[in-house]
């Protein structure tokens, strides 16, 4: 596909926020890609996503400084792909780091950039990174950050994409997350015997989808003229 605008990728260095970087540019989208100022990785994804021939933005996650950026930079779409881990939230706890759990990160930084791209005229598109079992009275911490962060960016007044995959995972994952990657195969594995009994709706749905996939599904959603303002699951967003 070919496209035109700004796009702005919070949450850039991710699994799949470096794929929806990759994506967009060969979308020819103009990029700018957010590493946050302390990263210690804050040179080599520079040079990493200027391969790509995107712009490396590294303003820090403070609500005046994020707000003038993007009023600056004025995007035609904002991608929210932040999350954490609960090792992270343990580690930065044990450093005496500013909070890293889903209610710091998850919910509060991806509020802070939807207040952001609200004060942009005119209003991006919103593209976020939500999870399939998303629902409202979820006693899961992981999944109520994200009940928040969805329930405010439907009355936000901006035009947005909510995306709703199951498991994101893959062998190219640089991150090592054994769990997940051994519940994904063991729901792939039921899932495909539920696809060979006439459920291959359900299959297509709930499997799993790995980084590349899923940001080519968003990239090519969130220029869509004709999906406004929709949740999406994997069957609809792999690309």
């Amino acid at each position: 596909m070919s496209a035109s605008g700004r796009a702005f990728v919070a949450g850039a260095t991710g699994y799949v926020g470096r794929e929806v970087v990759a994506a967009l540019r060969a979308a020819g989208v103009e990029t700018v890609a957010h590493v946050r100022p302390d990263s210690p990785r804050l040179a080599e994804w520079t040079r990493r996503f200027a391969a790509l021939g995107a712009t490396v933005d590294s303003t820090p996650w403070e609500e005046a400084p994020l707000r003038d950026r993007l009023v600056a930079l004025t995007p035609t779409h904002v991608f929210a792909l932040l999350g954490t881990t609960r090792a992270r939230a343990r580690a930065a706890d044990q450093a005496g780091a500013p909070a890293a759990d889903y209610e710091a990160v998850d919910y509060g930084l991806t509020a802070m950039l939807l207040r952001a791209a609200q004060a942009v005229g005119p209003r991006p598109r919103f593209v976020y990174l939500s999870a399939a079992g998303v629902r409202e009275g979820t006693g899961n911490a992981y999944l109520a950050a994200r009940v928040r962060v969805e329930r405010e960016l439907r009355g936000a007044g901006v035009h947005y994409v909510i995306a709703r995959p199951a498991f994101v995972t893959g062998d190219d994952r640089e991150e090592s997350r054994p769990a997940e990657r051994w519940g994904a195969m063991v729901g792939d594995a039921a899932l495909a015997v539920v696809g060979r009994l006439g459920g291959r709706a359900l299959e297509a749905r709930w499997s799993s989808i790995t980084g590349a996939s899923l940001a080519r599904g968003l990239v090519r959603v969130a220029f869509d003229p004709t999906l406004v303002d929709v949740e999406l699951f994997a069957d609809q967003l792999r690309g």
